[in-house]
């Protein structure tokens, strides 16, 4: 299996790591209190959503970004 190219800024990978991980911890935390079935679904998609952020800044990769042909400035080839 082949890696895909990285397409995310290395400050931007920087945070989404952290902010993905401290979400992540934060809808744990919520989650082991929660007390209706909405609560519990919502805090179950801020643990999935910050999980996403630590994979994609881990891998440096964004599919939707690819899907959308952006691509940061830092990492254009210069001519």
């Amino acid at each position: 299996m082949r890696r895909p190219a990285i397409n995310i800024s290395p400050g931007e990978r920087v945070a989404r790591v952290l902010l993905g991980g401290a979400g992540a911890v934060i809808g744990l935390v919520l989650l082991a209190s929660a007390a209706s079935a909405v609560t519990v679904l919502l805090e179950l998609l801020l643990v999935l959503a910050g999980l996403d952020l630590v994979v994609t800044g881990a891998l440096g990769f964004c599919p939707l970004y690819k899907q959308l042909g952006q691509v940061p400035r830092q990492l254009r080839e210069q001519p």
